[in-house]
């Protein structure tokens, strides 16, 4: 589907390679705002919410966090433990002095860690900074489920703190795109204030061309003019403006009917296979009797998944089987094919009894 835009646009002799608005391709910035909120959401239509394109969820994150550092005077901001490993380096070069981390992943259950994570955030100062992932956790693969999203919410809004969604998987945790934006949506009806930003680095295939989205969400629409304009001196004095190649691909697609569902089927497939991946490996695991629960292989969403193996494990497989993941256990399900499985799940046995973990 990307290619076939590609070449229409090679063949389109209108479009040039002249600078974007600095807060980049509105068409994409109102589709992606749609995909995410939902076309009928009453913020688009009130005014209490502004988009602009952004460099990817990494670019998008630290405009967000510049803006809630500098110009709003956040000083606390928290994150999962664990998290994707950008996430500390880009507060801290946005001002942030100490990131702070909320429990997260729970070794005993290989699951959420819900009661840790509230506590923390209660705990957080007064008005922090929230960071959360919307769907298909990077890295653990453990998404809250609809009830314990009501929780969080719960207890952000008792302490004022400001919520920053990060959404770089939407469609890929359950193949449908309405139901992975369920927390951002479910925030903004309870009347939060917020910023998502979101990246069509995975979802589009789209890694190199920096393609994202950020969605600024508030109560009075009064502001949104200067928080633009706000916006707008954060991206001039940092990359100018957004490219324009890969934001033409997306905006084209997400605003043509025909193109869109094609490219939703697209994105199910690519869900389907990653759950399909998960089932076969825990089968295949369960059939050998490899000491443990895996359950938590398909409990799991997305592209990642915290395994649970240790770090001597992990090596282990490295050294003898040839099969590589971080030392936390952290495993790309992308790696997995019906061809590999059986090699997989038959080394991960071996790893296992050989080198027994107590909390497996």
């Amino acid at each position: 589907m990307v290619r076939k835009i590609e070449k229409e646009m090679a063949e389109d002799d209108t479009l040039n390679h002249e600078y974007l608005p600095i807060l980049g391709c509105e068409p994409l910035a109102t589709a992606a705002s749609k995909i995410l909120l939902g076309a009928d959401n009453p913020l688009l239509k009130e005014g209490r919410a502004t988009a602009m394109q952004v460099l990817s969820g990494t670019g998008g994150l630290r405009v967000a966090a510049e803006f809630l550092g500098k110009i709003m005077k956040f000083d606390t901001v928290m994150y999962s433990n664990p998290t994707w490993g950008s996430h500390r380096y880009i507060f801290l070069h946005s001002g942030f002095k100490e990131p702070k981390t909320y429990r997260y992943w729970d070794e005993s259950t290989k699951g959420l860690n819900i009661d840790g994570m509230l506590e923390d955030i209660r705990n957080a100062p007064y008005k922090s900074v929230i960071m959360l992932q919307v769907c298909a956790h990077n890295p653990t693969g453990v998404d809250p489920t609809q009830e314990q999203w009501k929780l969080i919410a719960d207890a952000i809004e008792e302490k004022n703190h400001f919520p920053l969604f990060d959404c770089a998987y939407q469609g890929l945790a359950s193949g449908d795109l309405e139901k992975d934006a369920w927390p951002v949506r479910y925030f903004a009806e309870r009347g939060l204030e917020m910023i998502a930003t979101q990246s069509f680095a995975k979802n589009f295939g789209l890694y190199n061309d920096c393609i994202g989205n950020l969605v600024l969400i508030v109560k009075d629409p009064a502001v949104i003019t200067p928080v633009r304009s706000q916006f707008t001196l954060l991206v001039r004095g940092a990359y100018s403006n957004p490219p324009n190649h890969g934001a033409r691909i997306v905006a084209r697609i997400l605003n043509d009917d025909a193109l869109f569902a094609d490219w939703k089927g697209a994105i199910r497939i690519m869900s389907d296979r990653f759950k399909e991946m998960r089932a076969g490996l825990k089968e295949r695991l369960i059939k050998l009797g490899t000491p443990g629960t895996w359950e938590h292989i398909t409990n799991q969403t997305g592209m990642l998944s915290f395994t649970g193996l240790s770090a001597e494990q992990v090596k282990y497989l490295a050294e003898k089987y040839h099969i590589y993941m971080l030392l936390d256990g952290q495993v790309n399900i992308c790696g997995l094919t019906t061809h590999n499985l059986d090699y997989v799940a038959e080394a991960i046995h071996d790893a296992v009894t050989s080198i027994p973990k107590a909390s497996l």
